[in-house]
Order: structure tokens, then sequence, then C-alpha cells
């Protein structure tokens, strides 16, 4: 099994995202934990881009020990000087240079000739070489650009000294057979590639980043250029985790990485929460949704055995376990399953009538929880852990004062606590009649149509034991639907128990 090298630009391409820039000591949080998580190479920013960027390489190059450490920089001069000098403290050091190789590039960006951009990328890549060993040469709009003429720029980078040729799809264009017949290309045709690494480096402009990489692995590549959860410019860039599970599912690719997937979860996280960019739901391999069931064909088939319809164990990626989630698509068997989670055995004709009442119920709400079975079974074993929210209010100060009340169980009590704004005062008011230990992992608000007297759509996921339990709420006042959204996931958490119906 050859080596795939991993090269994240989660930093560098992936921070180009608006709104996503982070600091110096959140970049070193997330490069200590890119090394954790095993790759091999962290693109860390674009030295010459800011004074920002600069600092930052040279931080990540004292705090990172493992990786090779690459900084960016254009086909100019001044751009290798400066990265050079922001790599003095990597323990391996590469510089990134290149320049536009397309017709488009060339031409109407650069203004300039083939003849004269060849000239350049040997010029750039050689005075690299003063500075570094490990010099990697992009040729950037590689996917639009002639393969003849791409295999005559990448011939002369690597004699000029280029250890690793980067082929970007930069404009996501490429279909993957043309991407693949792109690097088989490049294998036949480029005299010296066996002396040089050939890496891909692809957009998702038409959703095809992950396939265009995997046909370039498997038509000769070595190095896969990736972001955490696939963010980039853009539409973004290709998504690491997705190409490293393809890799791990499909055995008949002759590569490995090191990549310790069972990382990859909590990656992921850290990564959407400092860059404040939510992963998508039904995003593979880290959306909440990626191992959640809620048709009854799909819960019974899982139930039974969970490769039925899952290609891989959930706790392979760092997820606790799959969700069998309860609407009016679900079947006997999940809510069998969620009924004796709750501690009910429950079989026969009493399943069957409680199933019935179920699908009523299960039609008017979209979601449905621990109360809600308990209601349909017509128990109330134990409602102590149950929260009711009444009258919310608070009002401003040096800090925020909240007054909440409440119903826990079958007391009624009014909750105070102070915060920093509406919102937290609320929830720590309410956490104080909170018997287990939640976490609150993820508080998304989105807006459901437009203008200030707008309702507000809110999800909130809370973490007990490792376990996420999700909360949703709508409601014209944001504090009023947070405090619902809280308190719909505190009314989900297991209660432990044995009743035989």
């Amino acid at each position: 099994m050859e080596k795939l090298w991993i090269f994240d630009t989660t930093l560098r391409d992936g921070e180009q995202v608006p709104g996503c820039q982070l600091n110096t000591r959140e970049k070193i949080v997330v490069a200590q934990a890119l090394e954790s998580l095993g790759v091999d190479v962290i693109e860390a920013g674009f030295p010459i881009s800011s004074p920002g960027d600069f600092n930052s390489v040279v931080e990540i190059s004292k705090a990172v020990s493992n990786p090779i450490i690459c900084a960016l920089s254009r086909a100019v001069e001044k751009d290798i000087e400066v990265a050079a000098d922001a790599l003095k403290y990597a323990k391996k050091a590469r510089i990134h240079t290149g320049i536009g190789v397309s017709p488009y590039h060339i031409h109407h960006k650069l203004r300039s000739t083939p003849e004269a951009v060849i000239e350049r990328a040997v010029q750039a890549v050689k005075f690299a070489k003063r500075y570094v060993e490990d010099v990697e040469f992009y040729a950037e709009d590689a996917g639009r650009s002639e393969n003849e003429y791409l295999a005559r720029i990448v011939e002369a980078a690597i004699k000029a000294g280029a250890t690793v040729v980067n082929i970007p799809d930069t404009t996501g264009y490429c279909l993957p057979e043309q991407y693949a017949d792109k690097i088989r290309f490049l294998k036949e045709n480029v005299r010296n590639i066996d002396q040089a690494i050939i890496a891909t480096h692809c957009h998702n402009d038409l959703g095809m980043a992950t396939a265009n990489t995997i046909a370039g692995v498997q038509h000769g590549a070595r190095q896969v250029e990736v972001t955490m959860n696939g963010i980039g410019e853009r539409a973004g860039n290709t998504s690491l985790e997705e190409v490293v599970m393809a890799i791990k599912c499909h055995q008949s690719i002759p590569v490995q990485t090191s990549i310790q997937t069972p990382k990859i979860y909590e990656t992921s996280r850290l990564v959407s929460k400092l860059m404040n960019m939510p992963v998508q739901p039904n995003k593979a391999i880290v959306g909440r949704n990626a191992f959640a069931h809620s048709s009854g064909i799909h819960q019974d088939g899982v139930l039974k055995h969970r490769e039925n319809y899952e290609i891989m164990d959930p706790q392979e990626v760092g997820v606790e376990e799959s969700s069998i989630v309860l609407t009016a698509r679900s079947g006997r068997a999940a809510l069998k399953h969620h009924l004796e989670l709750l501690g009910f055995i429950c079989e026969g004709e009493k399943l069957e009538k409680i199933y019935q009442d179920f699908l009523q119920l299960a039609d008017v709400k979209r979601d449905i929880g621990r109360k809600d079975l308990y209601q349909l079974l017509g128990e109330y074993v134990d409602e102590s852990g149950f929260v009711e929210l009444g009258k919310v209010s608070y009002e401003y100060g040096t800090t925020v004062n909240s007054k909440v009340e409440l119903k826990v169980g079958d007391k009624s009590t009014v909750a105070t606590a102070e915060g920093n704004g509406p919102v937290d005062a609320v929830i720590k008011a309410i956490q104080q009649h909170v018997d287990q230990e939640v976490e609150l992992d993820e508080f998304l608000i989105q807006s459901m149509a437009k203008g200030s007297d707008d309702v507000c759509k809110v999800h909130m996921r809370l973490m007990c034991e490792k376990k996420p339990y999700h909360g949703f709420s709508s409601h014209t006042d944001i504090v009023i639907a947070s405090a619902q959204a809280f308190v719909d996931a505190l009314n989900k958490l297991p209660v432990k128990q044995q009743v035989t119906l």
C-alpha cells in the first residue's frame, strides 16, 4: 500500500470563506488538532497577504512538530522571500509557489504568453529552492488547461527542483473522467514525473471535488489537498473526511493515510465552531444526519444488522452511535427500540395499539420525544425530569438578569440567573433545575422569511454522557425560541427504568 499524503489547507484556502477568518491563537488550536488527526502537511497561510497571516505561519511553525508546514506564494520573488522568512521556525518547511496555466489565466489574468509563463514558473521554483529543499509547484486552473501545455510546464518545474506538482481544478470545472485523464496524461508524458509527487487540489463548484480527487488518486496522484468539512472559496474544497473514508471503505484503492479517523468528528466540530460555519445536517461523514435513520424500512434494517444501511461504523469517525429518529415514516421496529431504551418491554397487540396512536401523533409533530412516548403509553412512570417552560423575562444592567417560570415534574418554581446576554441568562436559569450534566454543543438561529417581525427557527444540540440530543423551536422572540429549544432537548434525555407492559 502506497502512502497518500494528506495536505490540509483549512487554514489557508479554507479560511478564505467570508466571515470565517481566525486569529493566530485560534489557528494554532486548529493546527494542533490537525496534527493530532494525523495530517502530513498543514498549509498555514499566505504570508505576504497580511501581517496577521505572516505571524500565523510563524507561530504555527513553533507550535506544531510532526507535519510539514507549508506557506503559499505567487511566482514572485518577494512572495517567496516572505514565505521563507515566515517558515524559519518550522521543523519541516515547504514553499508552495505557482502560476496560472489555463488560456484564461495566461491571456486574461497574467496578460502574458505560454512561454513566458513557463519561464516564470521555472524561476520561481529555482528561487524557492534557495530557501527550502521541499518546493511544491501549483499549476493554477490546470483543470481548464490543455494537457500538452500542462505537461510541459510540470516537466519544467520538476527539472527546476519541484518535489511536488499540484494540479488544481481551481474552478471545479472537471468531470471525474476528465480530471483522471489529466493525471494519467502527466504520468505517461512527463519524462521526470517519477521525481515528484502529483497532488490534487479540487474545488466543489459542480459538487464533484471528492469524486475528482478520488479519480486523481486512482490514476497516480499521491497527495490530496483538502479541508475539514470541505470549506473554502465559493462552493468549497475537497472534504478531508470524505476522501479519507472513501479510501478506507474501498480497499481496491491501493493507498493508505495516516489519519486517525476516530478524531475526525471532534476536529470537524472544532473547525465549525471556531470558524462560525455550521456543518450542513446532511453533510457526508460529519453532518448530524450522516448516521441518522428515520425511514421505517431503513430503521428495521439497521436494528437487525447495522451494515444493511451503513457502510461504516459511526465510531470509526468518532460518532458515538447511529440515531434512530422517530417520525411519521418510522416503523414498529423503531418504536419498539425507543420504548426499550425508556425501559418498556412491549410486544404484540399492545405494541400495535401504541404504534397506531404513534402514527397519528407523528403526523402532527415533527419530532417525537420521551414525554410523547410516555403519553402514548398512558404511563407517567417518572415525571420528575420533565421541564415545562412558563413565562420568561429579563432586564439589562451591568449584566443581564433573567427570571424564568418553570414546572419541573409536578413542582412549579421560579429560576433567576445572570448572563452576558438574555439567551445566556435564561439558559443558565433553566440549567439550575436540570439534574443531569449537559453541554450546549451547537446553537443555530435561522430566519424563516424576511423582516424584523420574522419568525426565527432555533436548533440546539446538547451533549450528555457523550451522546447528542437535539431541540427545536420557532418563535418571533429569539430568547423565547432559544429557551423552548433548550427545554425540548432536555426532555429527550433518557431515564433508566424497566417496565413490562
